[in-house]
Parts: structure tokens; sequence; C-alpha cells
């Protein structure tokens, strides 16, 4: 019930900074969500609670959101996510990974650590600055690393900053 309220969190935060929702869940279980139906999702995922013994013996899971695509689109056209540039793609997973930090914030009452390796690349200086904005917002903890200093300049004044360089840690 945690995954779902999360799924369901996260469709609305995304959809709330776009104005649509850009992530749609293609499984039978999505397809319940409107009206009366709801119910059955609950009953698919008392059967998943249920097979979690099978499961177990069997070592995998013949059923559950593993087996869902998760279809991304991107801008007020809705192309699709393997249609669009690398910095578009990136845009839209660091949109998922941050609305997916704010429903966890709110669900459990605290923001999460928050880790992006290599998060500036193919960002063009607009929307790093709409994510380091973003990051700051959260409140959250956040990591992030690069090659490139550059990249990061417009964190000067709101950040530490380490380097590491022969296995070494400097504060710069």
């Amino acid at each position: 019930a945690l995954l779902l309220s999360i799924i369901l969190g996260l469709a609305r935060e995304v959809a709330r900074e776009r104005g649509r929702p850009p992530l749609v869940l293609l499984d039978e279980a999505a397809a319940h969500l409107d009206g009366a139906r709801r119910a059955a999702l609950y009953d698919e995922i008392a059967a998943l609670a249920a097979a979690r013994a099978r499961d177990a013996l069997e070592g995998g899971a013949a059923v559950g959101p593993h087996r869902s695509d998760l279809n991304v689109r991107f801008g007020a056209g809705g192309t699709p996510a393997g249609e669009c540039s690398t910095g578009e793609q990136k845009a839209l997973l660091l949109s998922i990974i941050l609305g997916l930090a704010r429903e966890v914030a709110r669900e459990r009452g605290r923001p999460p650590l928050v880790l992006l390796d290599e998060v500036a690349a193919h960002l063009d200086g607009a929307r790093r600055a709409a994510l380091y904005d973003e990051i700051a917002a959260l409140g959250v903890q956040a990591w992030l690393s690069g090659a490139d200093d550059e990249f990061f300049a417009g964190l000067r004044s709101r950040a530490q900053f380490f380097r590491v360089l022969d296995a070494t840690v400097t504060a710069r």
C-alpha cells in the first residue's frame, strides 16, 4: 500500500509540475484506478502479498510492478521519451526523481537523501539552474557528483564542495 501511495503521489507531483500527467503505468492494475474498479486493484495487491511465499520458493516474482512499463512523455506535444534529446531525457528522469523525493518526504515527514552522479552533464544552463533551485527548495541533503566544476558554478554560494583525487577527499 505504501508503494502504491508513493506511485500515485509521484504521478500527482509530476502532473502538478507539468499541468498534465506525463506518467502512465501500462499494466492491468493501473487500468483499475478509476471508479468502482479501484477495489480490484486492492485485490491484486492482496494477491501479490499472498504470492510472496511461492515467489520465495521459486526464487523470483512471477507477477508484480516489476512487470509494468513506465511510459514517459515530454512537453506539451507529449513526445515519447525515447524520441527526446539526451538533455530532455535527463530532465524527464530528474523530474521523476525529484517528484519521488517530494512524495517520500510527504509520506515519511522528512526529506530523503538524494544522490545524483554526473547530474549536470547534458543539461543546458537553464535546466541546471532549475535543478539546483528545486533541490534547494526540497530541503534535502543532496550529493551531486561531476567531472566538470563549471557545471556546478550555480551552486557556489549555497553548497559545500569537495574534490576526490587519488582516493583523497579535500574540501574546496
